[in-house]
């Protein structure tokens, strides 16, 4: 079953293939896209309006040169309608869903001039989304079995990262705080300011802040030393990161927690040491890389162009 973006309703949970990947306002993405237009063709597409008869119609499909797993479906799809709204868009692979190497993901038939114009926008959202996507659906089979949650951080793109977080979730990640506005997570230059390194004041001033925060704000403190744990843990926060901790004293770490907050892991994660992490007994697993280092899937878009008989390429020069 192929879902078209006529059907698709404002701010909808956009369904994946292996579970939910939440919403993706279609406000943020129709900014994302404007913006991106407004780069890439401030005063309008000048080769296509030279070349392309105005009546001229395309069909193009989107195809995977490389296996992956899709993000970004609506998000081309609202592309193509951003610049046609009459163009008809049909996904033919969910968001969540892995493919291979020749897999055609979606067709476009359209006026041809708004396919061409939408063209480059589009395929980069998507293949940078699907390339976030399949990243970190690599992460996730490798901690399988295990209790850890893979997830994001902050070190997003910036004004994308509604987009990418959401290629997270397709790529069956989680997300950590989406901003600085959502969540107390204090860091080791936070600490050094607040305590000077003695670790009853360190207690006393997470204690303090934590007393002034809304019951329902989550406060999460890291650490970089074992002798951190307990002043922090005693402060009774929710979560603790232990940043950039040997495999052994992470297990230590989370035996010394023995469940009293969440144990997030940070710090030195790629594909050779995620599982040995995971395998420590952690919660989460933060990895800045999922969004930060990717590199574009191979996607394309082969367009056909569908002229009526007698008309011209090339505009012309119009009066005025």
């Amino acid at each position: 079953m192929t879902a078209t973006a006529a059907t698709m309703a404002p701010g909808a949970a956009l369904p994946t293939a292996d579970g939910f990947a939440g919403t993706l306002p279609e406000s943020a993405v129709d900014a994302v896209l404007r913006m991106a237009l407004q780069e890439d063709a401030p005063y309008g597409d000048i080769t296509s309006q030279t070349l392309i008869p105005a009546g001229a119609r395309a069909t193009a499909v989107l195809n995977a040169r490389e296996p992956g797993v899709l993000s970004g479906g609506a998000v081309f799809a609202a592309a193509m309608k951003l610049t046609d709204p009459d163009a008809v868009v049909d996904l033919l692979v969910r968001d969540g869903e892995a493919f291979a190497a020749g897999t055609a993901l979606a067709t476009v038939t359209g006026n041809a001039r708004a396919v061409l114009l939408a063209e480059r926008v589009a395929l980069n959202l998507v293949q940078r989304m699907s390339a976030i996507a399949t990243k970190t659906a690599g992460f996730v089979a490798l901690v399988a079995g295990t209790k850890a949650r893979i997830t994001d951080t902050r070190k997003t793109t910036p004004g994308l990262r509604v987009l990418e977080r959401y290629a997270v979730r397709c790529g069956g990640g989680a997300n950590h705080r989406f901003s600085l506005s959502d969540a107390v997570l204090a860091k080791d230059n936070h600490l050094a300011v607040l305590s000077g390194g003695d670790p009853e004041k360190l207690t006393a001033v997470l204690r303090n802040a934590k007393a002034h925060l809304g019951h329902t704000t989550h406060f999460e403190v890291e650490v970089d030393s074992m002798a951190q744990i307990e002043p922090v843990l005693a402060a009774g926060v929710d979560t603790i990161m232990l940043d950039n901790f040997t495999l052994a004293d992470l297990a230590a770490g989370v035996a010394l927690v023995a469940g009293r907050a969440r144990v997030e892991a940070s710090g030195n994660v790629n594909a050779g040491t995620v599982a040995d992490i995971a395998a420590t007994g952690v919660d989460v697993i933060s990895i800045g890389g999922l969004t930060h280092s990717v590199i574009a899937l191979d996607l394309g878009l082969d367009i056909g162009l569908d002229m009526a008989p007698g008309t011209r390429s090339g505009a012309g020069p119009t009066a005025g």
